[in-house]
């Protein structure tokens, strides 16, 4: 020991053992030294096609797969009824049902609100023909309808179409069924073209079809739409009343000829923005043309 401590007083560079710390595990709980785990690699395969033998090489397919029926799974039948469902319900004897304020009916679904081609009671006119040609109307109506047409409530467009304002058709028609013993019925959606507003209609009177016919107008500027779709239906309705006979003259070739002849003048007009002049007709009882044309 003395000899120690003479090397460690003169030679200070002695090397010193280094210290060392234990640690004392607890009592009755033995030490568990964790080793890191090495995964062992799969061997790949040398033999061509075969690949992993231990790996998937397929994907899935359904051609496996089961249907299993929905009561298995205690699930409920569908509560809303299609389109369809409401069709064919209305070819009984249930009653009609009401559409919703909240949800409109679509069109093609018009049907579902009481109308069926093949009900009568209740005809869905966007598609029945229900009464046409079944009868005639009585005389009384049809001597309404038959008419001959007073010269007077003809008028004349200046470009030389003669015609009889539609408010004069709706006359004859309250007139000949009353007000409320017919109607126009849409038959198609509105459409709406670049120019031209278009719409098939049906004309029903005392409840049976009588003509049905395609009106149209036009129009040029978007905010006159709703202008041109309501003279599109008056459109119409001067061509389904073709077929009931009134003012059927407006379409022989022969009376507008002597109309023109008798009642008309074809006079020159010069238009006093752009200077030019052109032939336009107009009545010969009516006053002279104003502005922006005047008469030479």
């Amino acid at each position: 020991m003395a000899i120690r401590l003479i090397n460690r007083l003169f030679n200070p560079r002695a090397s010193v053992p280094s210290v060392r710390s234990y640690t004392t595990a607890p009592t009755g709980r033995p030490v568990v030294r964790k080793t890191p785990f090495k995964a062992t690699a799969a061997r790949a395969s040398t033999t061509v096609g075969r690949g992993n033998p231990s790996t998937v090489n397929t994907l899935p397919t359904t051609a496996d797969e089961v249907d299993i029926p929905a009561e298995q799974y205690n699930i409920p039948a569908e509560s809303v009824p299609s389109s369809s469902v409401l069709r064919s319900s209305t070819t009984g004897p249930s009653q009609p049902t009401q559409a919703s304020p909240a949800s409109p009916v679509e069109f093609s679904d018009s049907a579902a609100i009481g109308g069926s081609p093949n009900d009568p009671s209740h005809p869905d006119w966007s598609r029945s023909y229900f009464g046409l040609s079944t009868q005639p109307f009585p005389k009384e109506a049809a001597d309404v309808l038959m008419t001959p047409l007073d010269p007077q409530d003809v008028e004349i467009k200046p470009d030389g179409l003669v015609y009889l304002p539609e408010i004069k058709y709706r006359r004859v028609l309250n007139k000949a069924f009353g007000p409320g013993g017919w109607g126009l019925a849409p038959r198609s959606e509105t459409n709406v073209g670049p120019r031209v507003v278009s719409r098939e209609y049906a004309l029903v009177c005392l409840g049976r079809l009588v003509g049905i016919a395609r009106g149209e107008q036009e129009y040029f500027d978007p905010n006159g739409i709703p202008t041109a779709t309501e003279a599109c239906k008056s459109n119409a309705l001067m061509r389904c009343c073709k077929d009931l006979g009134v003012a059927s003259e407006l379409w022989d070739p022969r009376f507008i000829r002597e109309f023109k002849a008798k009642y008309c003048v074809e006079v020159f007009a010069e238009d006093t923005r752009t200077k030019k002049k052109k032939k336009l007709w107009r009545r010969k009882d009516q006053p002279p043309f104003e502005y922006p044309y005047k008469e030479t």
